[in-house]
């Protein structure tokens, strides 16, 4: 598996937490030192390992929240 860096760059809610405290989230993610985009994922405290997610565009989240 490539390694891949990403950096937190808003945090901008938890949208539930789970019994063992991992949080689903929304953020605002730069990965590999591009562009942020909107991400919703599952973390682990202090946020050392993370679940798969969901990862959208400025324009992708825009229309996401005009379907809302």
């Amino acid at each position: 598996m490539a390694d891949f860096k990403y950096e937190i760059v808003e945090h901008i809610g938890i949208l539930s937490e789970s019994a063992k405290g991992w949080t689903k989230e929304l953020n605002k993610i730069s990965w590999n030192g591009g562009e942020p985009k909107y991400d919703i994922r599952d973390w682990a405290p202090e946020h050392e390992k993370m679940g798969k997610g969901v990862t959208l565009s400025e324009d992708e989240m825009l229309k996401l929240k005009e379907l809302l």
